[in-house]
């Protein structure tokens, strides 16, 4: 049975200084709206994000530049549409943010539906270690709270937040069932270590990995700077890589989590060849369910040298320059 060896103490709030009055009203807000039933949120969730479209400026630009690059061939009135539905998701995930953050076990077995844990089990019950990727679908926070509630405690990797109230409720939250947070910064040989122990490491593999920590493969039909540490983490852990996808059913009927057959033809030695392969994996989900992908984050922020910029700069970074 795969199991997590410990936990960071998250117990102690960032304190209540009036700056941090807003951000706790907010943590009140979404932790009460945790609290209602999950059609309600889905409800208030569409309607909210249909008001986003017009109001979101920059954002909807991010997501119409991403859904051009990566569905060309569909025509502009269908692309505007797949963007209106992914913001419409997006508020459903930002209201359902406080069921991840606060409810129980009870809760979130009556709400999710797994597929294919099997996969997961057999790995863990031959004490093969594993890496569960885990790409960004809206789903991903619900989703992974209730994999270390339901299926295995794991580690996951995590980037401080800058606004101290959220990132100590990030980190309390996803560690009350024993998750265990693994900064981005820490040591490749003592992840190995965890793996090797039994503890599933959650791998978030498509974010722009930026210049230096990145390599160039394909995404979608563009090149995308990918962090290329997957297959080198699988072969030194001899680990398996199981992709997990999360995904909100339609009205609110709950969130399903599918285990995919693991990932096949990763050398761990040729970066972007794997990184290429982790990424056909992804491209394959986006089509079934593209309008819960993440599509405004700025993917294709980092070029290769000699190509323009996709997304316009902001107003605040042309006056830097």
């Amino acid at each position: 049975m795969c199991s997590s060896s410990s936990k960071i103490d998250s117990d102690s709030g960032p304190g209540w200084h009036p700056r941090h009055w807003a951000s706790w009203l907010l943590l009140g807000l979404l932790q009460a709206l945790g609290r209602l039933p999950l059609p309600l949120l889905f409800a208030l969730g569409q309607g909210l994000g249909a008001l986003a479209y017009p109001l979101s400026g920059a954002r909807r630009q991010v997501a119409l530049t991403n859904v051009r690059c990566c569905f060309p061939d569909l025509e502009a009135a269908a692309q505007r549409r797949l963007v209106r539905a992914h913001l419409r998701y997006l508020a459903v995930a930002a209201l359902a943010q406080g069921i991840g953050w606060s409810a129980s076990r009870a809760r979130l077995r009556r709400l999710v539906r797994i597929l294919g844990r099997e996969r997961i089990d057999a790995c863990c019950a031959a004490g093969r270690p594993v890496i569960v990727l885990v790409p960004h679908f809206i789903g991903l926070e619900l989703g992974g709270a209730a994999f270390t509630a339901l299926v295995h405690p794991g580690m996951y990797m995590y980037q401080r937040i800058r606004n101290p109230v959220l990132d100590w409720q990030v980190k309390r939250a996803r560690t009350r069932f024993g998750g265990l947070p693994v900064e981005h910064r820490d040591d490749l040989r003592a992840m190995v270590r965890e793996l090797k122990r039994g503890t599933p490491f959650f791998y978030l593999p498509d974010q722009d990995a930026g210049k230096r920590r990145g390599v160039f493969a394909p995404f979608c039909g563009q090149p995308a700077s990918t962090v290329a540490t997957l297959g080198r983490l699988a072969r030194l852990a001899d680990a398996e890589v199981i992709p997990l996808f999360a995904r909100f059913l339609p009205w609110g009927r709950g969130v399903e989590l599918r285990f995919a057959p693991p990932i096949e033809g990763l050398s761990g030695r040729d970066p972007v060849a794997d990184a290429a392969r982790m990424n056909q994996v992804i491209e394959a989900e986006i089509h079934r369910m593209p309008e819960q992908y993440f599509w405004v984050h700025r993917r294709f922020k980092t070029r290769p040298p000699g190509m323009d910029p996709l997304y316009p700069q902001s107003s605040r970074r042309r006056r830097q320059r």
